[in-house]
């Protein structure tokens, strides 16, 4: 992913914050001429097994993911190959008629992490009902009600053989967040004050990074 420089995330923790708030990543991957590329939505995690071991970058971390087996994606994944995970964050369409200048160009405002990593099938029964518990305690702990599992294993079980969990162990990452940073400081701050008053989940999300700039 290209960014220039003045894009590019202030620190560290902004990448993984960006994963962990919108864990449902575009897997992509070559695969053959005839079949390929591939792309496939799919929700991401830390692995909590190494949880202990990071030390806030995202190379080396290891990431738990998983696809429907039906899927050709899962087919043609091999272990040892290179998968790319992208992460979309808040965005939104910044109209030329915020700047109050003239000339002026619209543009899109966004945010996006590219994760690159190599991939480890797995195949044991158990590991992956694993993965599937892992992803539902992080997902109800940040987004669900508290749901409890427990009831609902011997389902989990049942549909396990139609599920292909992986492990991804990230070999780089890079973060796009185009936040009006090119402008001048007046024109970025009404930009940001828009947004922050608007009705859009999206615009106002994206304010709130923005206010978070150096």
């Amino acid at each position: 992913m290209f960014v220039p420089s003045f894009y590019r995330e202030p620190e560290n923790s902004w990448m993984v914050d960006l994963i962990r708030g919108n864990p449902l990543a575009l897997a992509v991957a070559n695969g053959s001429a005839e079949d390929g590329p591939f792309a496939t939505h799919l929700p991401v995690i830390l692995d909590p097994g190494t949880a202990d071991d990071w030390s806030g970058e995202l190379p080396g971390v290891t990431l738990l993911g998983h696809m429907n087996r039906a899927n050709p994606h899962w087919a043609a994944l091999e272990t040892g190959s290179v998968l790319l995970l992208t992460f979309t964050g808040p965005h939104s369409y910044v109209s030329p008629t915020v700047y109050e200048v003239t000339p002026a160009a619209p543009t899109w405002n966004f945010t996006s992490v590219h994760v690159r990593g190599v991939v480890e099938k797995i195949e044991s029964t158990e590991e992956t009902l694993g993965v599937v518990q892992s992803t539902v305690r992080a997902f109800e702990g940040q987004f669900g009600n508290g749901w409890d599992m427990t009831a609902s294993l011997d389902y989990f079980r049942k549909i396990l053989p139609g599920v292909g969990a992986f492990r991804l162990k990230v070999t780089g990452a890079e973060g796009m967040f185009k936040l009006s940073q090119e402008q001048p400081g007046e024109v970025r701050a009404r930009v940001r004050e828009t947004f922050g008053q608007s009705a859009c989940t999206y615009k106002r999300e994206t304010a709130g990074l923005m206010s978070r700039l150096p």
